[in-house]
């Protein structure tokens, strides 16, 4: 099944960080990517997301409104919403 792609749009970025809005409707993902930066993400539209790691290990990670949580650069992943409700996350990596 070929997913549609999740829609990020920058908000802010300067020097030091780079805030982005990830809105995932029904059925999309990231695409495969790689951190570059530590960053914080703090959900805005709550549900449930499919982490699949580079060796295919699948986690199911449940974000909460407004409970952020923090990962360090080189996460390396695709990101997906197999349910049936949009999910969206305010993004903050923090460049220096």
């Amino acid at each position: 099944m070929d997913l549609a792609m999740a829609t990020g749009t920058v908000q802010n970025e300067n020097e030091r960080v780079r805030v982005m809005e990830w809105r995932f409707p029904p059925g999309s993902e990231t695409g495969h990517h790689v951190h570059e930066y530590d960053y914080v993400v703090v959900p805005i539209v709550p549900g449930m997301l499919e982490m699949v790691s580079d060796d295919g290990t699948v986690t199911q990670s449940e974000l909460k409104l407004g409970v952020s949580y923090v990962r360090p650069k080189g996460v390396s992943h695709n990101v997906i919403n197999r349910g049936e409700s949009e999910v969206a996350f305010i993004e903050v990596e923090l460049k220096g």
